[in-house]
């Protein structure tokens, strides 16, 4: 990753989520902004690819737009009772300008140069910054998450939102662990939603070369895989650190829930996981 640029797997995340829009069938995620932001961002590294086309395997976008339906559909089901919402590793994702909740305060984290390249790309995309919105730079061997938040107005007595996409497998188990812990001590009901791939030795055996390749692709590209969890693994971590209700959800079940037609097949192990927890102190009324 070049200093001050998104990843490589941010830069072609966003430009799956383009090509999703205008191309692929059953559409599962609508996002209006993603062939602006992708074209954006495609410019700007000079880039000659086509913004809407990164050359994704086809069940490699259907798997993030998937995710990216389950946690939207979530964050639906929880805005009622929610006025703040934290997008971890933000990267270039887009809710925070198409927000339909009037209520909801967006909080984007990510390290301030990457942020400050986003910031760039949003002007040259013509893409308003609406004042919902408060930026979190957070660089991780300076500070904390929990201070960056702090800094800005997040309440840690209220209840909020967590969106985690994309981000969990390039961290290490501390890194991981210590998110969710600052998420779990959050002292109002909170919820995150992050999606996860399981190790090749937990795949079937006709899985496993081609993972194995695929992650010695993102280690020479200097973006390599940290933490992978099986989904005993996973949940004994989130119950053990205190976590009340988890929802995970396979490539199975994904199909099953948005592209019941769909002949895709699972290539990494992939899933999308909320959890949640009912909150540690009385929330004070507004």
């Amino acid at each position: 990753m070049q200093q001050g640029q998104p990843s490589r797997t941010a830069l072609g995340a966003a430009r799956a989520r383009a090509f999703h829009q205008t191309e692929d069938a059953p559409h599962i995620f609508a996002d209006p902004l993603a062939v602006t932001i992708a074209g954006a961002a495609t410019a700007a590294v000079a880039s000659t690819e086509r913004p809407d086309d990164d050359g994704i395997p086809a069940e490699a976008r259907l798997f993030l737009a998937m995710r990216h339906r389950f946690a939207e559909d979530a964050l639906a089901k929880a805005a009622g009772g929610i006025r703040q919402v934290v997008v971890l590793g933000a990267g270039l994702d887009t809710f925070a300008y198409r927000n339909p909740y009037p209520d909801l305060t967006v909080f984007e984290v990510d390290h301030p140069a990457t942020q400050a390249w986003k910031r760039d790309r949003l002007a040259d995309a013509g893409i308003a910054v609406p004042a919902e919105l408060r930026f979190v730079p957070v660089d991780f061997e300076t500070g904390t998450l929990a201070e960056g938040l702090a800094a800005v107005g997040f309440s840690r007595t209220e209840p909020a939102f967590f969106l985690w996409l994309g981000v969990v497998q390039y961290l290490t188990p501390d890194a991981v662990e210590a998110t969710l812990r600052y998420i779990v001590e959050h002292g109002a009901a909170a919820q995150v939603v992050f999606d996860y791939s399981e190790p090749p030795s937990a795949l079937p055996a006709p899985h496993q070369p081609m993972v194995e390749a695929l992650a010695q692709v993102m280690e020479r590209l200097g973006e390599p895989w940290l933490s992978l969890f099986t989904v005993d693994d996973i949940t004994a971590k989130l119950q053990t650190i205190g976590f009340d209700e988890i929802e995970d959800l396979d490539w199975r079940q994904m199909i099953a829930r948005y592209a019941p037609d769909s002949p895709a097949a699972d290539l990494v192990g992939g899933h999308v996981l909320r959890a949640a927890h009912t909150g540690h102190v009385e929330v004070l009324a507004p």
